[in-house]
């Protein structure tokens, strides 16, 4: 039988423990600038904005999430429905506002996806990770045969 969302599956490489741990962090310090400024206030009217109903609750509702769902990240709890949370919030801010910009966030560009869709990928690698651990599947053992020298069972 699996195991029930809110709790962990079995161990994961340390690897993959720095992503989650990275991740969980800066979304976590996102969501807590925006509480601690005021900016949900303004994310809020831009929400309102786009025709998005309630947009000013859409808005705190996304900020608090933004502080709790890192926290359940960094204890491993409901890692797959938070993770996927976080992802529909990202590409909803890169389908809203920064595709627009463009790929790059500075340097070549301002405001741009990248960030957003390294974040994406950082969660999806997390999500992978936890669903393998509830399976009791060595992700190292699921290696293309294309590439034997990566496999962990190798003599």
């Amino acid at each position: 039988m699996p195991n029930p969302l809110w709790r962990s599956g079995g161990a994961q490489p340390a690897s993959i423990a720095i992503v989650r741990v990275a991740a969980a962090i800066l979304l976590w310090l996102h969501g807590a600038h925006r509480l601690f400024t005021g900016g949900y206030a303004g994310f809020g009217e831009y929400l309102d904005g786009q025709g998005i109903p309630l947009g000013r609750q859409a808005a705190l509702a996304i900020t608090l999430f933004e502080l709790a769902g890192p926290l359940l990240l960094l204890r491993r709890r409901l890692v797959v429905p938070v993770a996927l949370g976080h992802a529909a919030i990202l590409l909803s801010g890169i389908l809203m506002v920064h595709a627009s910009e463009g790929w790059w966030v500075v340097g070549a560009g301002r405001n741009g996806m990248e960030f957003s869709v390294l974040l994406i990928a950082c969660l999806a690698a997390t999500i992978q990770a936890e669903l393998e651990a509830r399976r009791g599947s060595d992700p190292a053992k699921n290696v293309p045969a294309d590439f034997p020298n990566l496999r962990s069972d190798r003599n």
